[in-house]
């Protein structure tokens, strides 16, 4: 049996049929179009890294001018008369 098995595998890998030209130029642009698509999902994660790091800094700099406001005494800017 083992005999009838190693003896198609032979003849199948002796006359193989070669690889169609067309299917080769689909698999290159395949792989092309695949690069491609890494490439743009590569470039928006740093856009998106960016953003963030953009409002953590946007956020810090809120904290910073509101940290002095703390101290002011309750009350202060309520009665403000602007008449004059």
């Amino acid at each position: 049996m083992t005999d009838v098995i190693h003896t198609f595998l032979n003849f199948t890998a002796n006359h193989a049929a070669p690889m169609d030209p067309s299917s080769l130029i689909t698999a290159l642009m395949g792989a092309q179009t695949g690069v491609m698509q890494l490439a743009v999902a590569a470039r928006l994660m740093r856009m998106n890294a960016d953003q963030g790091a953009a409002v953590a800094k946007l956020i810090d700099a809120a904290q910073q001018s509101i940290d002095p406001l703390a101290n002011v005494a309750a009350g202060i800017g309520t009665n403000l008369n602007v008449s004059a």
